[in-house]
């Protein structure tokens, strides 16, 4: 199945609706646990995995299945397709009552994200990309900033580390798909983590990203292949293009002990 302007459409309505059931249950009453130490997870999240699973296998039965909230089953890696999908990125600000919080959805075919799309019901945005066919948000076409050098490089970051004393922190949500979407935006000009994460974080950003005009690779600037065997991937390096390299030879050391284990 090619991804076209229909195609992402319907993932985007499907997004939004499991985006408003989140939504509706948001800052109310329901089951929050832990699955292993550190990682919190709610009913919540299973009941829009259980949605985004029904309409997303109906839009294209062939596709396989990874999620974060479904047992992963090698039979994905059997199909030319598969569907990518993080119910709530972000749990913990969902937990917390805060916004930083979305619903990611990727098409992956051949391991490469053909479409992404992260709806984001507590700020109100919709972010959507195509491969070849650019990133939006809300309807508007998006674009990287421009940025040749590293100090003074925006960050959405709580804190920064004294030998990153040179970039500037910005809010940061809990989300890593909207930390990177908003690198897409413009509103920042760099996006980095340095530990094992899994496939379905950053899938939709990805694209969105780089259909913007951003680079993304993992934390050691090296191309990322989505459906793979381990679903796991070793952080990511976001960035607008006159930074990359740059970013990487910075984090180049601290990214090779982190990648250790």
């Amino acid at each position: 199945m090619r991804a076209t302007e229909d195609l992402v459409r319907a993932v985007g309505d499907i997004a939004a609706e499991a985006g408003a059931l989140a939504r509706e249950r948001w800052q109310g009453e329901f089951r929050r646990w832990e699955k292993v130490p550190g990682h919190p997870v709610c009913e919540v999240d299973l009941e829009v995995d259980a949605l985004l699973k029904k309409r997303l296998s109906a839009l294209d039965p062939e596709a396989g299945w990874l999620s974060e909230e479904t047992a992963d089953s090698a039979e994905r890696l059997l199909q030319s397709r598969a569907w990518v999908v993080d119910p709530i990125d972000g749990t913990r600000d969902f937990l917390r009552n805060r916004s930083g919080w979305a619903v990611s959805i990727a098409l992956v075919e051949g391991g490469k994200v053909r479409l992404g799309v992260l709806d984001a019901p507590a700020r109100g945005q919709q972010w959507c990309a195509e491969a070849g066919g650019g990133a939006w948000l809300n309807g508007e076409r998006l674009r990287v900033a421009d940025r040749q050098d590293l100090p003074g490089a925006r960050v959405p970051a709580d804190t920064l580390p004294r030998t990153d004393a040179d970039l500037i922190g910005v809010p940061r949500p809990n989300s890593i798909a909207l930390r990177i979407a908003m690198l897409a935006a413009g509103e920042v000009d760099l996006v980095a983590t340095l530990r094992w994460g899994r496939e379905w974080d950053i899938a939709a950003a990805y694209l969105i990203a780089q259909e913007a005009g951003a680079i993304v690779t993992d934390a050691l600037g090296r191309p990322i292949r989505f459906n793979s065997t381990s679903a796991e991937a070793f952080g990511v390096l976001a960035s607008v293009p006159g930074i990359h390299q740059d970013a990487v030879q910075r984090l180049w050391t601290r990214a090779m002990k982190a990648s250790a284990r």
